[in-house]
């Protein structure tokens, strides 16, 4: 047997008592029909306006033509035109790696002051072009080139610097520059003997030659860009000559 509730009607602020839904008041007339206007949702509240999504008079945005730059701690927007080019960011200079490179090309006209700003891009670059010479001789020589570059800079800066005492001025990423730079001759000798017979008497003496002119540009790099190295040249020159030499051994066999 069902129960049956008293529910109270509901009493609206303009006094009017709530309708039970899909009925409509007694008397009341039937909603005429509106086209829905412009910027309006039909069926929606006429005073809360539709959001228009006009594309195409939506503003350009800017967003894409500035980003943010990092400097004293703070961030600020610039445009990407205003930024450094990636070699100038990275400490890359083509121009003096291309001077080095003549300058030690021609041996006879060896300018010192071109090598006063120390890098080691270059250095790198023609490290990888001998690896490089090498792999197509069949031998696989990348590692044991970076690691014999290094001990031999490490070698030539010590004795440097017990020759010159305290009064020596040579610092080790500057002896690390000049000794990858003078690996030019052994990266030319390391392109020609790929097309020379081996264990030749041609092959022995163009090592020979190579190693000869390596020694003397390095020689005369370190002794004109440090302090107290001209009463020991020959020593300096001996120290070079054991470091090349042994690069000519590792092209020749």
């Amino acid at each position: 047997m069902s129960r049956e509730f008293n529910v109270p009607p509901v009493v609206f602020q303009s006094g009017q008592s709530a309708s039970v839904p899909h009925q409509r008041r007694a008397g009341a007339a039937a909603p005429k029909f509106q086209p829905p206007r412009p910027g309006m949702i039909p069926g929606s509240n006429p005073s809360l306006p539709f959001m228009s999504f006009d594309i195409g008079a939506a503003q350009p945005s800017s967003s894409f033509s500035t980003a943010p730059v990092f400097s004293g701690g703070t961030f600020s927007s610039g445009n990407f035109e205003d930024e450094a080019p990636l070699l100038d960011e990275l400490g890359i200079n083509t121009r003096h790696i291309w001077r080095k490179t003549v300058s030690i090309l021609i041996p006879f006209r060896l300018r010192a002051n071109v090598h006063e700003d120390a890098d080691l891009s270059g250095p790198f670059l023609y490290l990888m072009t001998f690896g490089f010479f090498q792999l197509l001789a069949g031998k696989f020589h990348f590692g044991i080139i970076l690691g014999w570059v290094t001990i031999s800079a490490l070698f030539i800066y010590v004795v440097f610097n017990m020759l010159a005492g305290r009064s020596g001025n040579l610092d080790l990423y500057r002896c690390l520059s000049l000794v990858g730079y003078c690996m030019l001759p052994m990266v030319i000798f390391s392109a020609i003997s790929l097309f020379l017979p081996r264990g030749g008497v041609v092959i022995f003496a163009m090592g020979a030659v190579f190693g000869l002119w390596s020694t003397k540009t390095c020689t005369q790099l370190l002794v004109e860009l440090s302090s107290c190295g001209e009463e020991n040249r020959l020593l300096i020159a001996y120290a070079c000559w054991l470091v090349y030499m042994l690069f000519s051994l590792l092209i020749i066999f």
